[in-house]
C-alpha cells in the first residue's frame, strides 16, 4: 500500500518550503519511487515542484502532480459542493499514489484564494488520502508566548478534525527564542514538536531576483553574481568615505546611476573583500559613461549592476517586499534550507513517524543522501589544500550549509577569501591556512626531515617541501590537525598520494592505527552507483598492474571498504575465464589470489576466477557456475589490472549511466582520497563525506590547527 505525509499549515507565510524541501529529502534517503502531489495549484510556475524534480531528478510530469486550481476548485465547490470538490481530488491523489511508494502531499497555502476554511479542507483530504499530517506553523515576529499558544492551536484544530498529525513544525522563530519555545512545547504537545529558527540567508531575495522582480536590466554581472543573496540594502547619497562605512557583507548598493564615484567605490571595497557585496542597482534610469562601466568590470567580474528606470525611494519600495523563494534556480537556498531542517529536526524520529520503509534496492541518490547523513552524524575535520579552485569552494559552499564536516581550506587566505566572495559563498565557518606564513610550517618541517632523513632530507629542504599545499595537508593529517585529506581537482594523482605514501604510509607498514586488516599496498575503489545497486569496482585507479598476492590484498581492502560503506561484500575476481573452463599466466594469477583471499580471510564470500557476466547476471551464473554464493550477486569486484579495470568503470559509466564516486583510497593508515582533475562539485562532495565516514573509524575527532 502506498503511504503518504501531507505537509500543510494554517496560514500563509510560515516559509513551509523548507518543510516540503526537508521530508522530500528524507523520503528519497529511504524510498526509491517518490511522487509528489499538490491538490490545489495557483496559475503560473510551481518553483518548488521545479526545485524538487530538479534536485530529486524526477520524472514525474507536473500534469500529473496537480489536482486542480485554486479558481477550478472555487467554481467547483460553489456549484457542486464540498463532498463533489473532495471527491475528484481523492481520485486525481490515487492515480498519482498507485505509481509510487511513497507521496509527498503539498497542503494549500492559504494565499489570496477564495475557498472558505482552508484548514478543514486540508484536513479533510489529509484524511481521504490515508495521509499522516505533519503541521507547520510560522512564528516569524510572535513573542514566545504567541507562538507556543499558535502552536498548541494548531495541533488542536487538525487532531480534533480526525487527522493522524505525526509532528509539529514551529517555523521562522526568533533564533533568541527557539530553546525556550521548544522545550515549553515538547512539555505541552503529545507528538514532537521541532522548531526552526528564522534564518535571514533564505528570507533574503537573490540579485537574479531582483532582476526579475523590477524587470531590471543586467548591466554587468555573471550567472554566480546573480545568484547571491541580498541580505541588506545600503542607499547612496553620502560622500564616498561616509557611504564606505556604510556598507555591510552581502549588501545590494541602490544608487543613483550618475554618481560613478560610489559605484566604482563600492566595487572597489567588494574587490578587497571590504566587504563583498551583492551587486550595485542605478537608479533613474542613468549610467555611467562607458569607461566607469569598462573600470567596473575590470574591479570585481561577474558582480551585478543593474539599472532600472525610477528614483530611490520607490525602488527602495519594491525591493523591501521582495522576499526570497526556494527554487530551481537558487540551488544554494536549497542547501541551507536542508541544513536548518536537519539541524533542529529528529529526522531518525520523523522517519519512523511517518512510517518510511527502506527500499530493497539502494539508488545513487539514497547512496548519496547515506554519505552526507553518516559524515554529519560523527563530525569530522577534512582539509582542501586546494582552498582557490572554484569548484573546491563551491563544494566547501554546499558541505558547510549542510553541516557535513569541518573544513580547512589552504592557500593564500587573501585570495581565497576574495574568490569566495565573487562566487557569493560563505567562508565565516571555515578554517583557511596559508601554507607559506603558517606558524605550522616549522613544526612541520622538523618532523617532515626526521621521516626523511634516512633519504637525505635537511631542515632546509623540508621547510621548502611542506609549504607545497599536499605535503602540508598530509602533514596536518598525520598530526592530527585533520581527519582526512581530499585533493586532486588540479594536482595530479602522484602529486596527492606521494606525500600520503612518505608520511602516512600503509597500514601494513605500520600498523595499530586505523581499523581494517593490515595492508601492504595502497589501492582504490569506484562505487559505481547503478539504477538499483551499488557495486564496488576496484582497483581502477593505482595499481598498474598487481601480482597475485597485491591482488588479494586489493580484494581483502575492497570488502572491508564495501562494508563500511553499507554495502554486503561478494567478491568476485574477475578474469577473462570462469572456474577451470580457462589456463594461462594472467588466468593463474587470478585463480592464486582467489586462494590468497580464502586462506587469509575464510569469513568472506569470493569467487574466481569468474567472468564479468557471471559475476553479476543470475541466469548466466546459473550456467555457468551453478551453485555459488558469489555468482550472478557479486558486490565487490576485483579487476586483474589497472587497464581493465580502469576502462570497465568508464565503460559503465558512460553507458548504463551509472554514478561513479571515487576512487576511494583504501590501505592508509589515515584516509587521504584522490579526485579526478575533471571532478563536478558532486564529486567532490561526495569524496569529502566518504573521507569523513573513513575517518571516522580511523581515529578520534581532531583538534583544528591555528594558522
Amino acid at each position: 500500500m502506498t503511504r503518504s505525509v501531507y505537509v500543510t499549515g494554517i496560514d500563509r507565510g510560515d516559509g513551509r518550503q523548507v518543510i516540503e524541501l526537508g521530508v522530500m529529502e528524507l523520503l528519497t534517503r529511504h524510498v526509491d519511487r517518490v511522487g509528489v502531489f499538490r491538490p490545489l495549484v495557483h496559475d503560473g510556475p510551481d518553483r518548488l515542484f521545479d526545485l524538487l524534480r530538479a534536485r530529486y531528478r524526477l520524472t514525474q510530469t507536473a500534469e500529473s502532480v496537480y489536482g486542480m486550481s485554486y479558481e477550478e476548485a472555487g467554481t467547483l465547490q460553489a456549484e457542486r459542493g464540498t463532498d463533489e470538490l473532495v471527491s475528484r481530488l481523492v481520485d486525481r491523489f490515487h492515480q498519482v499514489a498507485r505509481d509510487y511508494e511513497y507521496v509527498l502531499v503539498l497542503g494549500s497555502d492559504y494565499a489570496a484564494t477564495s475557498l472558505p476554511d482552508e484548514l478543514n479542507l486540508n484536513a479533510r483530504l489529509a484524511n481521504e488520502f490515508g495521509a499522516a499530517v505533519l503541521a507547520v506553523v510560522g512564528g516569524q515576529g510572535q513573542e514566545a508566548e504567541s507562538v507556543r499558544a499558535e502552536a498548541r492551536n494548531a495541533y488542536r484544530a487538525y487532531d480534533s478534525l480526525g487527522c493522524d498529525v505525526v509532528a509539529l513544525v514551529v517555523n521562522r522563530v526568533d533564533p533568541a527564542l527557539r530553546t525556550a519555545v521548544a522545550e515549553r512545547l515538547s512539555a505541552r504537545l503529545p507528538v514532537p514538536c521541532y522548531v526552526l529558527p528564522e534564518d535571514g540567508s533564505l528570507s533574503a531575495p537573490t540579485v537574479g531576483q531582483i532582476v526579475h522582480s523590477l524587470g531590471a536590466e543586467v548591466l554587468l554581472g555573471d550567472e554566480s553574481g546573480l545568484a547571491r543573496d541580498a541580505r541588506n540594502f545600503v542607499f547612496g547619497g553620502a560622500m564616498l568615505p561616509t557611504f564606505l562605512r556604510a556598507l555591510t557583507p552581502g549588501c545590494l548598493v541602490v544608487t543613483p546611476g550618475d554618481r560613478a564615484d560610489l559605484v566604482v567605490g563600492s566595487l572597489a571595497a567588494h574587490s578587497a573583500g571590504a566587504p563583498p557585496i551583492a551587486g550595485v542597482v542605478l537608479t533613474l534610469d542613468e549610467r555611467p559613461g562607458p569607461d566607469i562601466m569598462a573600470l567596473a568590470g575590470r574591479l570585481a567580474p561577474g558582480t551585478p549592476v543593474i539599472s532600472v528606470p525610477g528614483g530611490s525611494f520607490p525602488t527602495a519600495a519594491e525591493l523591501f517586499a521582495i522576499e526570497g523563494k526556494l527554487n530551481a534556480a537558487s540551488p544554494r537556498k536549497a542547501e541551507t534550507a536542508l541544513g536548518l531542517f536537519e539541524r533542529h529536526v529528529d529526522t531518525a524520529e520523523l522517519t519512523n513517524r511517518i512510517s518510511v520503509a527502506r527500499s530493497g534496492r539502494v539508488t545513487p541518490m539514497m547512496f548519496e543522501h547515506e554519505l552526507i547523513e553518516r559524515s554529519r552524524a560523527g563530525r569530522r575535520r577534512v582539509v582542501l589544500p586546494e582552498g582557490g579552485e572554484e569548484r573546491v569552494l563551491r563544494a566547501a559552499d554546499v558541505l558547510l550549509r549542510r553541516d557535513v564536516c569541518d573544513l580547512t581550506l589552504l592557500g593564500e587566505e587573501e585570495a581565497i577569501r576574495k574568490r569566495a566572495a565573487d562566487l557569493a559563498i560563505d567562508l565565516a565557518d571555515a578554517q583557511i591556512i596559508d601554507p607559506q606564513t603558517s606558524e605550522l610550517r616549522e613544526r612541520f618541517a622538523e618532523l617532515y626531515a626526521e621521516l626523511r632523513a634516512h633519504k637525505g632530507v635537511s631542515y632546509e629542504l623540508a621547510y621548502d617541501i611542506v609549504a607545497d599545499v599536499s605535503y602540508f595537508g598530509t602533514l596536518m593529517v598525520q598530526e592530527g590537525l585533520a581527519d582526512g585529506m581530499v585533493s586532486g581537482a588540479v594536482h595530479s594523482t602522484a602529486a596527492t598520494i606521494r606525500p600520503a605514501f612518505e608520511i602516512i604510509k600503509t597500514r601494513g607498514a605500520a600498523p595499530g592505527t586505523a581499523a581494517g586488516a593490515p595492508a601492504q599496498i595502497v589501492s582504490s575503489v569506484f562505487f559505481m552507483c547503478l539504477a538499483d545497486r551499488v557495486l564496488v569496482y576496484g582497483d581502477c585507479a593505482v595499481n598498474p598492474d598487481p601480482n597475485a598476492e597485491q591482488l588479494a590484498d586489493i580484494a581483502i581492502q575492497s570488502a572491508a571498504t564495501a562494508a563500511q560503506f553499507g554495502v554486503e561484500p561478494r567478491i568476485a575476481m574477475l578474469s577473462y575465464s570462469t572456474g577451470t573452463s580457462g589456463s594461462g599466466a594472467d588466468v593463474d594469477k587470478v585463480r592464486k589470489a582467489t586462494e590468497l583471499v580464502r586462506a587469509l580471510r575464510p569469513d568472506l564470500l569470493v569467487e574466481g576466477p569468474i567472468q564479468y557476466d557471471a559475476a553479476v547476471d543470475a541466469a548466466v551464473a546459473q550456467t555457468k557456475l551453478p551453485g555459488s554464493d558469489v555468482a550472478g550477486k557479486a558486490t565487490v569486484l576485483i579487476f586483474p589490472d589497472l587497464n581493465t579495470g580502469n576502462n570497465t568503470y568508464k565503460a559503465v559509466q558512460r553507458s548504463a549511466g551509472a554514478i561513479a564516486v571515487g576512487p576511494v583510497l583504501q590501505g592508509l593508515r589515515k584516509p587521504v582520497n584522490d579526485l579526478s582533475r575533471g571532478a563536478l562539485v558532486q564529486d567532490i562532495v561526495n569524496t569529502v563525506a566518504i573521507t569523513a565516514i573513513q575517518a571516522q573509524g580511523a581515529q578520534p575527532g581532531a583538534q583544528p590547527a591555528a594558522g
